[in-house]
């Protein structure tokens, strides 16, 4: 496969990832404490215990928007002006209905068949933002831990430059299942592969997983300052980079205001943040990861892409909840140009 029919194919991205409809809240410290939660993380939890959290969140104004790390990504593409298509697994309830909606209005091709409620709900994560703009959440993964490799479409995968793949798939075995399937698809269809580590717990316990996964199919990995030093058992982050770059030829590691390092065939590079006020984390990563990938499937520099990941991120953390509103292509060409 070569560079310009790789390229010539008509979808940028196909995400696979947890279909999730997010409930935003703005709480104080002592909400997070009252209800004992792993301050900052992402934790798993029945239906029953998230009740209780959003019974106790009855006088909290809510917000509500499809999410899913990997959907944000993709809106992420769409809103830079790049096609994408997302699979992920929602029922025939309100909540998969919305989703559904919420992802065309976006922009982004979603035509998975839903599930039937006897397979259970939606899944749904409570995303509590304290004011230093921390987020944790509170995840119920509903039916969208049934999502399965026969949920993969090839046909579909194999108009995409790019297939994207969330870390958080890796908490089940189905949907484990199905990450695999499409980056194995994606080798046969000569599409490039990009996996997020996603979160910090998951690196905790699935490291030498994500190793191997690397190692065997990706081109892209994309992960956090934290995650980096955890995965690799080190300090300094570019000797992370350094380690990092002897498992994938291209990889990005975001660190908060400042910017990211890149690595790229063994050289590494920073790439410097933009000026942000945060009064919110929550899809920053995310958006970063959208924003670069919209750059290396539309013509960029890996450094370009880099940069206009930053400035999405920049963007997301000043507002709340993990999506800008509307179209931010405009801006592209002024944001890549300014060194």
């Amino acid at each position: 496969m070569t560079e310009n029919s790789q390229q010539s194919r008509p979808i940028d991205v196909f995400g696979v990832g947890n279909a999730l409809v997010d409930i935003l809240a703005l709480v104080d410290d002592d909400f997070i404490r009252q209800h004992d939660l792993n301050r900052g993380a992402m934790t798993l939890m029945d239906a029953q215990k998230q009740a209780m959290i959003l019974h106790n969140l009855e006088h909290h104004s809510l917000e509500l928007s499809s999410g899913g790390s990997a959907a944000n990504t993709m809106i992420a593409i769409a809103q830079s002006g790049g096609k994408g298509f997302y699979s992920g697994k929602v029922s025939r309830d309100t909540n998969g209905e919305f989703y559904r909606q919420d992802l065309l209005e976006a922009g982004i091709q979603f035509d998975v068949h839903p599930a039937e409620l006897s397979s259970g709900p939606t899944g749904t994560c409570v995303v509590l933002t304290t004011p230093d703009a921390e987020r944790t959440m509170c995840t119920h993964l509903g039916v969208s831990t049934t999502l399965a490799p026969t949920d993969i479409d090839v046909e579909r995968l194999s108009q995409c430059k790019y297939s994207y793949v969330e870390g958080y798939l890796w908490t089940g075995d189905g949907t484990r299942k199905a990450c695999i399937e499409a980056m194995e698809q994606s080798k046969l269809k000569g599409v490039k592969s990009a996996f997020t580590f996603s979160d910090f717990f998951l690196v905790e316990n699935f490291a030498d997983d994500f190793r191997q996964l690397i190692t065997d199919y990706c081109d892209v990995v994309f992960c956090n300052a934290e995650e980096a030093r955890h995965f690799c058992g080190l300090e300094s982050l570019s000797d992370c980079a350094g380690k990092i770059s002897e498992l994938v030829d291209t990889a990005f590691i975001t660190d908060g205001s400042n910017g990211c390092l890149v690595v790229e065939n063994k050289t590494i590079f920073q790439v410097p943040g933009f000026p942000a006020k945060a009064v919110d984390t929550v899809g920053a990563g995310d958006a970063f990861a959208g924003g670069v990938l919209f750059g290396i499937t539309n013509g960029l520099t890996t450094k370009q892409a880099a940069r206009w990941g930053n400035y999405f991120a920049s963007k997301v953390v000043q507002t709340h909840g993990p999506r800008l509103e509307g179209s931010q292509a405009e801006s592209v060409k002024e944001v890549v140009s300014s060194d």
